[in-house]
């Protein structure tokens, strides 16, 4: 029954793991999950951990990553995510949903949520996605009592609190350390240095800072993908790849669907499509139904 219904490990031997992870010199992989038995797939390949991202769940209610979630939305999809690994997660707080008070009750709720850590970032809210142009970050005093909010409201000294800096777009790469500079000592655990260009700019983020780093490698961005290995010769401490499965899994299905729409029939597909025998095995139909004979293993006697 363990790891059945939900993942065998605490949340709070998660929050372990993922600090254990980010000092222990090898850099922490972590897909991002659109759903929960992404998740489960996730794990079973071998990464280290789990990222929900905020553009993910805004485009899975098919909105455009502008600040129009909740709270209560990108929380509840973490939960879900976060109760079926046991790997940690990482989810995307956008800005914390609104003031400092609104950034403390995000950590609270995230806590509560079994999730691992969270990032909040400097841009103005509503934010926009982190790739796009025409951004607007806050001043750094004001990002800088947004991130001791957070930092107060954590119950857990080892849920993760990352930084995330939109500033390098905008102020340029030397104004983005000095605001991550003050970022770490305001306590954030993590610094997420969003849109960098290349490899010169990720070295000069790493050689500025001794806090743990986090990079952003996500596709059709402003960032050249740079493979893990290189990234962790560079010293940095982690990486995301936060929309890669849900182009992946869209792509799949619009070519799947227009050929059902042009042909008729999805038989010429069915070699692209993953078998239900192997969604059985990641759903680990066969330990459900030990369990239930185990459960429902028994005889009435008797004419009661």
């Amino acid at each position: 029954m363990t790891g059945l219904l939900a993942a065998a490990t605490s949340a709070a031997d998660k929050r372990i793991a993922f600090r254990a992870g980010l000092a222990s010199g090898t850099i922490q992989r972590l897909p991002g999950a659109f759903n929960p038995l992404v998740a489960k797939l996730i794990q079973e390949i071998g990464f280290e951990g789990v990222y929900v991202s905020g553009a993910v769940v805004s485009a899975d209610l098919a909105l455009p990553d502008i600040g129009l979630t909740t709270l209560t939305e990108v929380s509840g999809r973490g939960q879900q995510i976060a109760r079926v690994t046991d790997l940690p997660v990482l989810i995307d707080a956008d800005t914390g949903f609104g003031e400092p008070m609104n950034a403390a009750r995000t950590v609270t709720i995230v806590e509560d949520a079994g999730i691992a850590g969270l990032h909040l970032e400097d841009q103005v809210n509503p934010k926009r996605c982190g790739h796009l142009d025409g951004k607007a970050v806050v001043p750094t005093g004001e990002m800088v009592r947004r991130l001791r909010a957070a930092v107060t409201a954590r119950r857990d000294p080892n849920f993760v609190i990352c930084a995330r800096t939109d500033a390098a777009g905008i102020e340029g790469i030397d104004a983005a350390i000095e605001r991550v500079k003050a970022y770490a000592e305001a306590g954030a655990d993590l610094i997420f240095t969003e849109a960098l260009h290349t490899v010169a700019e990720f070295e000069r983020f790493r050689a500025a800072i001794s806090t743990p780093l986090l990079a952003n490698m996500t596709e059709f961005g402003k960032s050249e993908l740079i493979p893990a290995p290189t990234l962790e010769r560079i010293g940095y401490n982690a990486v995301i790849y936060p929309v890669t499965t849900l182009r992946l899994a869209m792509f799949a299905a619009e070519v799947g669907l227009r050929e059902i729409f042009a042909e008729g029939t999805q038989s010429g597909l069915l070699d692209k499509m993953q078998h239900r025998s192997r969604l059985y095995e990641l759903l680990r139909y066969e330990g459900y139904s030990e369990f239930d004979s185990e459960i429902f293993d028994f005889t009435l006697e008797g004419d009661r």
